[in-house]
């Protein structure tokens, strides 16, 4: 898949744990793992923009484009 997600990076570099990051975005730690692994189908708007906000980040960031 081109979309490659970034966040372990960004988490590791903010010394956010994973349970830290879902609890002050409002999402499952369930859920941060499925967009952490790349697995989401789907990301809301408003959940990019709390985990920019929480990790002091740019959507660019964590989210990458790369051709095969």
């Amino acid at each position: 898949m081109p979309i490659i997600i970034n966040l372990d990076v960004i988490m590791a570099k903010r010394k956010v744990s994973s349970g830290e990051l879902a609890e002050k975005v409002g999402i499952t730690q369930a859920n941060l793992s499925i967009l952490k692994t790349g697995k989401a189908k789907a990301i809301r708007f408003s959940t990019l923009e709390s985990i920019c906000r929480v990790l002091n980040c740019q959507p660019g960031d964590i989210i990458e484009f790369k051709e095969n």
